[in-house]
């Protein structure tokens, strides 16, 4: 039997197969708007919906070469509509429902989308983003007037679906203030699914017998590509929340009857402070999997709680994923795990030249054998230079500074310069900094991170204000106002201090590393000033 080509050709096998297993689930939960009593859908069932809109599609004339975006949150609706397009060769944009009207613009103009179905209370800001689009965007709103999709603009091409088709463009913040759409194709999704199903240890998924609780969003590679893939590859089950909720997420563990979960920094700290209460070990969840568990507490977790937390280290353009899942586990350390199973791991210096075991230097991978990118993705879309830059060498270039023992385990350091990792979100500081030098009180600013309990990182912003201004409470609330305009809620400043000057090298360029003395807290700076009760989502207009 020929393997499949798409995950839709996977996701029919494994619902022949086993057609009344669960496979993906929504808890319960009061006052939403759609499914508040939960809802949970077998194979069969959601095969059955899948092809209904295969099939509205095909009918409508979509298939390989085009592009569809997704604004459809943490619903059945994404997946439903996802998998569908995949079986026809379409590639779908997913996109973050906090995205400004700009953000949109430019998301939606740079993958040429061909179609956008967003939910009712997007419509309005994606409409404004299609508005100064070259060429038109129709937009299927679900639950509006239009049931059917439009016919696109562009015909399909002539090829059938493939395993090297272009699957999904998921967007990455960049260093250079504008996103990254990572371009990822059937073998990229087939390559990571069957390493998280074959990976073993803590990490070993059962076929047909586990419910996967990840409360991440799915416009993330996370469970949008890689742990999505990978339960269908093994019949078993996502049970996809709209977000993460302490307070509720003991009962909802326990309601959906979750195996196993994923999690960021900000969960455990949360859900340590929380009252005992009798749920949180009536679980039947095996581990953890995910990134950024702070080494003091993760011990504590595990004894508390029964779970085994496994920190893992990947990339949107990466796939696979390294993970410190055999025992014995370093937990009170930040290891990641040992390279292996044909995916390769070295660390070296500026030089790209492998630096001692124990020295901290940058981390670089590649697939073993001939073809080092296979199961990566296929480049940035647009843009071949940054994609050559990071695979120089034949090593695909992370940014990311590590270290590694001697027995081969790899260790976090930090994260990617100029990006700051606000819980689990990517941030680039040169598109806060855009969104705050052209207020008239701003002479110059520099965003970098600084260390947050529950976020791992928040956004600062260090302003040198104009000579007229007054550097004060004021300017700083004034200066969070400014941005909110132009930043999504949870990129705004969470900080801003005020400075008198910025140091700079001999070419001018900012050197963020010198703005506070090492080892000083810029959190506790008397310039600093705490903006972070004002970073709140804004209701949808």
């Amino acid at each position: 039997m020929n393997a499949p080509a798409t995950v839709y050709e996977a996701f029919r096998a494994t619902a022949a197969a086993h057609p009344d297993n669960a496979w993906l689930c929504v808890p319960a939960r009061d006052g939403r708007d759609y499914a508040p009593e939960g809802v949970e859908l077998t194979y069969g069932d959601g095969l059955a919906a899948i092809d209904r809109l295969r099939q509205a599609y095909r009918s409508a004339g979509y298939g390989c070469g085009h592009r569809v975006a997704l604004m459809l949150d943490n619903r059945p609706d994404h997946f439903l509509h996802m998998w569908a397009l995949n079986g026809l060769g379409v590639a779908v944009v997913p996109v973050n429902g906090d995205s400004m009207p700009h953000e949109l613009a430019y998301i939606v103009d740079h993958s040429d989308v061909d179609l956008a179905i967003v939910l009712q209370r997007h419509a309005q800001r994606m409409h404004a983003a299609a508005a100064g689009r070259a060429r038109p965007l129709p937009i299927l709103v679900l639950g509006g007037e239009v049931a059917q999709p439009p016919v696109p603009e562009r015909c399909a091409g002539d090829r059938a679906p493939a395993r090297d088709g272009e699957a999904a463009i998921i967007y990455t913040s960049g260093t250079t203030g504008r996103p990254k759409g990572c371009v990822i194709d059937n073998a990229f999704m087939f390559a990571v699914g069957d390493w998280y199903a074959g990976i073993g240890g803590r990490l070993t998924l059962e076929r047909g017998r586990e419910r996967v609780f990840v409360p991440l969003p799915v416009f993330h590679v996370n469970v949008g590509t890689n742990t999505s893939t990978a339960l269908i590859l093994t019949a078993n089950c996502l049970i996809l929340p709209d977000r993460f909720h302490p307070d509720t997420w003991w009962r909802d563990v326990v309601a959906t009857r979750a195996t196993a979960i994923h999690y960021l920094g900000i969960m455990p700290p949360l859900l340590l402070k929380a009252p005992p209460c009798a749920e949180e070990r009536a679980h039947r969840v095996k581990f953890g999997l995910g990134a950024g568990i702070d080494p003091q507490l993760h011990v504590q977790f595990e004894r508390r709680f029964g779970i085994a937390m496994v920190e893992v280290w990947g990339m949107t353009e990466t796939g696979r994923f390294f993970g410190d899942c055999h025992e014995p586990r370093r937990i009170d350390t930040r290891a990641f795990g040992r390279p292996g199973g044909g995916y390769l791991a070295r660390v070296v210096d500026e030089q790209d030249r492998e630096v001692p075991r124990g020295t901290a230097g940058e981390l670089v991978v590649r697939w073993d054998g001939p073809d080092p990118r296979f199961g990566f993705f296929r480049g940035y879309l647009k843009d071949d230079p940054a994609t050559a830059e990071a695979w120089r060498g034949d090593w695909f270039h992370t940014g990311d500074v590590v270290f590694q023992e001697e027995d081969g385990m790899l260790h976090f350091v930090e994260r990617r310069k100029n990006i700051i990792r606000r819980s689990g979100e990517n941030i680039s500081a040169a598109e806060v900094e855009n969104a705050l030098v052209d207020h008239p009180a701003v002479a110059q600013v520099a965003v970098l991170a600084v260390p947050d309990a529950l976020r791992d990182e928040e956004v600062m912003a260090c302003v040198v204000a104009t000579d007229s201004a007054q550097a004060n409470a004021d300017l700083a609330e004034a200066l969070v106002a400014h941005a909110r305009g132009r930043l999504a809620y949870h990129k705004l400043p969470g900080w801003i201090v005020f400075v008198d000057t910025l140091p700079r090298t001999s070419t001018q360029k900012i050197q963020k590393g010198l703005i506070f003395a090492k080892g000083v807290d810029p959190c506790a700076d008397a310039r600093a000033h705490d903006m972070r009760a004002l970073k709140r989502r804004q209701p949808p207009p």
